[in-house]
């Protein structure tokens, strides 16, 4: 039995009225089930979460986005999915559904690290995120956001992923500030409550003091800091895109790559290094961690106090740029054909020259799978993504 989409809070313009005309369905059988919350379910990572889930079997989605884009529109449309709800109405809904939300996968964000109105960040970045985190905490439903790499800044304190960190850390733009203040918030908010005591109406503080207010954490909560993420589905980002995407385009049109000029003697050009991640590795994580923590038989919902936190993810492996450009052309089948190019002024101070994931935490709770070495994440991007512009 099918039955159409809710117009309840999904649309309020006419171009979204069209969207909720497309006769789009999904099966009765995930009314049954607990929503799942996607947030950023129009953009890259949210998109390809929302893929993977529906391979696992997952259609009790709520998509949250801003789905006015066209661009992103063959992101999400073809997905199996329970509702949709605009990203300024998701409070309101939850108002009336909120009983029936069984976990929150916050993926939506400003990602833009060109953005210097700080104001945009901190209202999408940090209020948002506050105001989910505290949904899940008055609901005690489990929480997986993404955090970012953008924290840790140039790198000076290293790539270690403990909660003292983000307290030190100096990020290099807005982005990265606003991700490390809602980091910093998320910690304050479990840091002085005694793990063993949780009252039916508030917690209580090791100073004995009772809180009704929502203070606290989830049930299980996770952040997680996303190093370069590339793959299917970033189509619509432009400038923001992969340097995989950038260079396809490039030798499509061109013949040849241009790469950023290194602009400190300690790196020759081509050679600044970042942590690549393929997105199909990092839905798995995401997996990994929404099965265990919603599951009564796993050590994730059995120790929950010990396993929620800031969590890289990477690879653990950094890679040059002028690896990722020489396996694109790989990827294409052509010869290499590289050109280096100064970088825009805008950005300069302000660029990364080397990430590297320390996957210790991650691998000590648990996740065992094998990462895609960068060679085998291009090549299966470009050859069957790219090359015919397949999404996931």
């Amino acid at each position: 039995m099918l039955f159409e989409l809710p117009f309840y809070q999904l649309f309020f313009t006419d171009q979204s009225l069209r969207l909720a005309s497309l006769g789009l369905l999904c099966s009765m059988d995930t009314q049954s089930k607990q929503y799942i919350i996607l947030t950023g379910a129009a953009g890259f990572i949210g998109s390809a979460t929302a893929a993977y889930f529906n391979e696992q079997g997952y259609e009790n989605l709520v998509l949250v986005d801003d789905f006015g884009s066209e661009t992103k529109r063959p992101n999400w449309e073809r997905k199996n999915y329970a509702h949709v709800v605009e990203r300024q109405s998701l409070e309101n809904w939850l108002k009336d559904w909120g009983n029936e939300v069984g976990y929150v996968i916050h993926l939506g964000a400003r990602t833009d690290t060109t953005e210097f109105d700080y104001s945009i960040h901190q209202e999408l970045n940090v209020e948002y995120s506050q105001m989910l985190w505290n949904f899940c905490t008055e609901n005690q439903i489990p929480l997986i956001y993404a955090s970012s790499a953008a924290t840790y800044g140039a790198g000076e304190l290293g790539y270690d992923d403990d909660h003292e960190k983000p307290f030190l850390l100096k990020p290099l733009n807005p982005y990265g500030v606003s991700k490390n203040e809602f980091d910093k918030w998320a910690i304050e908010q479990v840091a002085g409550l005694r793990e063993d005591i949780q009252e039916e109406d508030g917690w209580v503080r090791p100073d004995g003091s009772h809180t009704p207010d929502p203070v606290g954490g989830p049930p299980f909560w996770a952040g997680l800091k996303f190093f370069n993420v590339y793959g299917p589905n970033e189509y619509h980002k432009g400038r923001m895109a992969s340097v995989i995407w950038h260079s396809f385009n490039q030798i499509n049109a061109t013949g040849k790559v241009k790469l950023f000029r290194s602009h400190r003697p300690d790196f020759e050009d081509g050679q600044q290094l970042r942590d690549f991640v393929y997105v199909k590795d990092v839905v798995k994580v995401i997996m990994w961690m929404f099965e265990n923590s919603n599951s009564s038989n796993s050590k994730f919902q059995k120790e929950w106090k010990r396993f929620s936190g800031l969590y890289n993810l990477g690879t653990g492996k950094a890679r040059s740029f002028y690896d990722l450009a020489f396996s694109t052309f790989k990827g294409m089948d052509q010869k290499p054909n590289i050109e280096f190019i100064d970088m825009p002024e805008d950005i300069r101070d302000k660029y990364q020259y080397f990430t590297e994931a320390n996957m210790n935490k991650l691998r000590q709770a648990g996740y065992d799978a094998p990462f895609y070495s960068l060679e085998d994440g291009v090549e299966d991007y470009v050859r069957n993504y790219l090359l015919s512009r397949q999404y996931l």
